[in-house]
C-alpha cells in the first residue's frame, strides 16, 4: 500500500522529541536506511552498538543447492510488480533480555521508524507502566500503547517488533507500532503479522543459483548462416530450495527454485534461434539441447542459433537466461507459487562470413 499524502506529510512534520533522560527520535522515511546483516537476531545489538529495526531474527538455511560452488547471484523476478513484503512484526526480546538490554545499553530502535535514547524513555514505558505514542500515521494516527509493568517479568511471551529491511521503503510504515507484547504461543492480531507465505516471499530474496555460461560449438568464432550448437551438460542446473524460520512463533516455509528454461538472445536481429522461440528446454537430469558432435555442422541443432550477418567492429553479446519455477510450502499445510525468477548472463560471440567449417 502506498503511503498516502496525508501520512507523507504528517511523518516529515515530525521532529526529535527531548525527554530528560534522552531522545525519542521518530524518524522521517529517509532515515535508518543503512541495512544491517539480514540474518542476526531482532533482540540483538548491531555492530554499531545499537539496536536495529533493519536487523531480522528469520533464520536461513539451505536444504538443497545454495552451497555457495561457483559463480552465484540471486534471481531477478519477471514480474516488475511483485516485492517482497516492506515490513512485519517478529519476536524481538524476552521480558529478561528487555530488562538486560535496557539496563546495558537502552540505545536503538522501538519501532521501525522511532528510535529511543536513553534509559528512561524505556523504563517509562516497559517497567513503569506509562503509556507512549505508536507514531503509527494509521488510522487512528499516533495512537497511544498501554506501559507495561516491570518489562512483564514472570509472564510467558515475547515483545514483537516490527522489522524492515529497507526502512526507506514507503510501505514499511504500515508496521509503525513500537514493541509490543504477545503471549507465548500466540500471534499478534494484526495485519502484517508474519504468516508462512512471508517467510517464503523472504526466502525468495536469498535464492543463489548458478551463473549461465552455456557450452557453445563453434566456441570462438560461429560463421554466418551455419549454425552454432548451445547446450549445457547434464546437472549443471538443480533445484534449490531455501528454508526461513522465524524463532519463537513455529513459522517456517521452504522456497524452492526449479530450472524449467533457457532463452537465447543472440544479440543481433539479424539471426536465427532454434527452437524459434529461444527458449530451449530443460531435461529432468539438468541438461539441456544436444552437445555437437563431428559431421552436425549442417544439421539444425535442438538448441542453438544461426548468424545471418558477420559481427564487424565488434562481437555480439549472446544473452542466455535460465528461468527458474518457484513455489513454497509452510507450517499448517500451506504452500503456493510466486512469480517465476531469472539469471542471465552474456557471452561474446564473434561471427565471420567464411563458409568452410572443419567437419
Amino acid at each position: 500500500m502506498t503511503a498516502s499524502p496525508l501520512r507523507w506529510a504528517s511523518a516529515l512534520a515530525v521532529v526529535a522529541v527531548l525527554w530528560s533522560a534522552g531522545t525519542a527520535h521518530a524518524a522521517g522515511p529517509e532515515d535508518n536506511t543503512t541495512v544491517p546483516p539480514a540474518d542476526e537476531p531482532s533482540g540483538s545489538t548491531t555492530g554499531n552498538g545499537t539496536l536495529s529495526a533493519s536487523v531480522s531474527h528469520i533464520k536461513v538455511t539451505y536444504p538443497s543447492g545454495g552451497d555457495g560452488k561457483g559463480q552465484q547471484g540471486n534471481l531477478g523476478t519477471v514480474d516488475p510488480n511483485w516485492k517482497p513484503p516492506a515490513c512485519w512484526y517478529e519476536p524481538a526480546f524476552t521480558p529478561a533480555q528487555l530488562k538486560k538490554f535496557v539496563e546495558t545499553d537502552g540505545g536503538g530502535d522501538v519501532g521501525i521508524h522511532e528510535s529511543w535514547w536513553g534509559e528512561e524513555l524505556w523504563t517509562d514505558h516497559y517497567r513503569d507502566g506509562k503509556p507512549a505514542d505508536n507514531f503509527d500515521l494509521g488510522s487512528p494516527a499516533n495512537s497511544s500503547a498501554d506501559g507495561y509493568k516491570d518489562y512483564n517479568l514472570g509472564k510467558d511471551g515475547y515483545f514483537w517488533r516490527g522489522v524492515a529491511p529497507d526502512s526507506s521503503d514507503p510501505d514499511s510504515w504500515d508496521c509503525g507500532r513500537i514493541m509490543f507484547w504477545v503471549d507465548a504461543g500466540r500471534l499478534p492480531d494484526d495485519p502484517n503479522t508474519p504468516t508462512p507465505k512471508t517467510l517464503a516471499e523472504y526466502a525468495y530474496n536469498k535464492v543463489k543459483v548458478p551463473e549461465t555460461e552455456v557450452e557453445l560449438k563453434p566456441a570462438a568464432k560461429s560463421t554466418v548462416n551455419l549454425p552454432t550448437w548451445v547446450w549445457l551438460d547434464k546437472g549443471t542446473f538443480k533445484e534449490v530450495k531455501v528454508r526461513a524460520e522465524l524463532p519463537g512463533t513455529g513459522l517456517w516455509a521452504e522456497t524452492t527454485a526449479k530450472p524449467v528454461a533457457l532463452h537465447l538472445e543472440p544479440g543481433t536481429a539479424d539471426a536465427e534461434t532454434f527452437p524459434a522461440s529461444g527458449d530451449c528446454e530443460i531435461d529432468a537430469d539438468g541438461s539441456i539441447g544436444t552437445p555437437y558432435a563431428k559431421g552436425r555442422a549442417d544439421q539444425t541443432p535442438p538448441c542453438g542459433i544461426r548468424y545471418l550477418r558477420a559481427s564487424n567492429g565488434g562481437p555480439y553479446q549472446l544473452n542466455a537466461s535460465i528461468t527458474w519455477e518457484i513455489s513454497w510450502e509452510g507450517t499448517g499445510g500451506a504452500q503456493g507459487d510466486l512469480p517465476d525468477g531469472t539469471f542471465e548472463t552474456t557471452q561474446d560471440m564473434e561471427v565471420q562470413e567464411i563458409q568452410s567449417i572443419n567437419r
